[in-house]
């Protein structure tokens, strides 16, 4: 049997829609959910294996994608969030009725991915959303409990999905931090 990545790639990864215009992210809560509109496409999706993200139940990734801060609002029960942890670059804003994260966000301005909100596209009630690319943070299922002598069995079933293996972001990610950095440093013109 393969390995059971994220629910929504286990059976292949869908194409997304280029006209996507956005939609509702609601959380698990039966009753009085808390809901998040987004204005536009996600973009850099990929499953990520970091220990800080949200995954539902028996997924070894979660599926993260971001979008401008801007093209973000909470649209119902705002008063159900909460930061998960105060000390994190990431401030991820979850559900205190179900647990879920509705979205991360940075506050501090000098960080290359300042004004970019982290979300997870799976919870949006439309289908559409731009189809992952990549699988971040790979090594780091370990620190959740995976056996490390099982990896090759990740990386393979990851290469199947046809999300490059990463232990780290994309290069294109990786990339913009790069670039972020060197203007901040004065190494590049900004």
């Amino acid at each position: 049997m393969a390995i059971s990545i994220h629910p929504a790639v286990d059976r292949g990864v869908k194409a997304g829609s280029a006209t996507f215009a956005g939609g509702t992210l609601t959380c698990k809560c039966g009753s009085a959910p808390v809901t998040v509109s987004l204005k536009g496409n996600v973009a850099f999706d990929h499953v990520c294996g970091c220990t800080k993200c949200w995954k539902p139940q028996g997924a070894l990734f979660s599926l993260i994608a971001v979008i401008p801060r801007e093209k973000l609002s909470v649209s119902a029960e705002e008063r159900k969030l909460k930061i998960v942890d105060p000390a994190a670059v990431i401030q991820r804003y979850a559900c205190t009725g179900c647990g879920v994260h509705l979205y991360g966000r940075i506050e501090k301005k000098d960080h290359p991915f300042y004004g970019f909100d982290f979300v997870h596209p799976e919870l949006l009630k439309e289908q559409g959303w731009a189809a992952p690319e990549f699988a971040a943070f790979v090594s780091s299922i370990i620190e959740s409990g995976f056996p490390p002598a099982r990896m090759g069995e990740v990386r393979a079933r990851l290469k199947e999905l046809k999300l490059e293996s990463y232990d780290c972001l994309s290069p294109a990610l990786m990339d913009a931090i790069a670039t972020h950095t060197a203007k901040q440093k004065g190494v590049l013109a900004a």
